[in-house]
């Protein structure tokens, strides 16, 4: 696996978060961005760090709650506008003025919301299994795990339950794939037990009534006009229609690269042969763009 250090930043709100910086950029390649999901933390990127860091440099943020960033004071604080304020500040402090953005669920959320204010930040953007339009089915499940702690004696354990929970949405995966996935998940709690590693008051904006009538996110999909863009679904998915994502397609327009990843649902993890091929394909049009 590539190498990385720890980073740490501050938020506007004076919180202390971290990310993992994967060393590299030949020729003056832009960085890539990689922006997690819901519950997961910089860890999730691993397998992608693993296989592009050296020619590329990645920075891996924990957001706000997550991992080895701290927690907020108020939970209502987490929310997309105020990761993009996080991350804003992030790249102000490593003066960095155009990178790739690879974005996660609720990642991919931040990264239109990076098109919709700042598109000339961009060299390029993933939107991974998300989109302006969100499948109930989908956000109906999500609301059902997260927030709800989860205590293990070992990372069998873990790992176990992770597959009861998600064997729908990973049915190829061994029991190596889920012991990864929990290490990427959990962390080991000062008792010796496997807990989940992000604060389980992230759930509590999620429980406001009407929540998720937000903003209408669809008119920023022309922001990405002019910018490489890809665009993925796991074929099982049950957040992101085949629909909704064509439909993104066609609003951006021949900047836009949209490929369904076999037998994955939400979401994913950017290891499967389909995903290696279309992120390979959208570097190479950042490079040659």
């Amino acid at each position: 696996m590539s190498n990385y250090t720890d980073g740490y930043w501050w938020s506007p709100d004076g919180l202390r978060l971290h990310y993992r910086d994967y060393a590299g950029g030949e020729d003056g390649r832009p960085p890539l961005l990689c922006l997690p999901g819901l519950t997961r933390n910089a860890r999730d990127f691993e397998p992608l760090a693993g296989r592009l860091g050296g020619p590329w440099r990645l920075i891996c943020p924990d957001m706000r709650g997550r991992a080895e960033s701290a927690q907020a004071k108020d939970p209502m604080s987490y929310v997309p506008l105020t990761y993009l304020q996080d991350i804003s500040r992030l790249l102000a402090d490593l003066a960095i003025p155009r990178f790739v953005a690879i974005g996660t669920s609720l990642g991919g959320v931040i990264t239109m919301l990076i098109a919709a204010t700042h598109r000339e930040w961009l060299a390029g953007g993933l939107l991974n299994d998300v989109g302006p339009t969100l499948e109930e089915a989908g956000l109906a499940r999500i609301r059902t795990y997260v927030g709800v702690g989860q205590s293990h004696p070992s990372w069998v354990h873990a790992a176990r339950a992770l597959e009861e929970a998600n064997r729908d949405i990973y049915p190829a995966y061994g029991l190596e794939q889920w012991l990864a996935m929990a290490h990427r998940l959990y962390r080991l709690n000062n008792a010796g037990r496997i807990v989940l590693d992000y604060d389980m008051r992230i759930a509590e904006p999620l429980r406001v009534a009407g929540s998720e009538a937000g903003v209408d996110m669809w008119p920023v999909m022309q922001a990405f006009r002019g910018i490489p863009t890809l665009i993925l679904r796991g074929e099982r998915s049950d957040l992101l229609s085949d629909a909704t994502a064509a439909r993104m397609a066609q609003e951006i327009g021949p900047d836009a690269d949209y490929a369904i990843i076999p037998n994955v649902g939400h979401t994913p993890v950017l290891d499967e042969p389909a995903s290696v091929f279309a992120v390979d394909r959208l570097l190479n049009r950042v490079l040659n763009g």
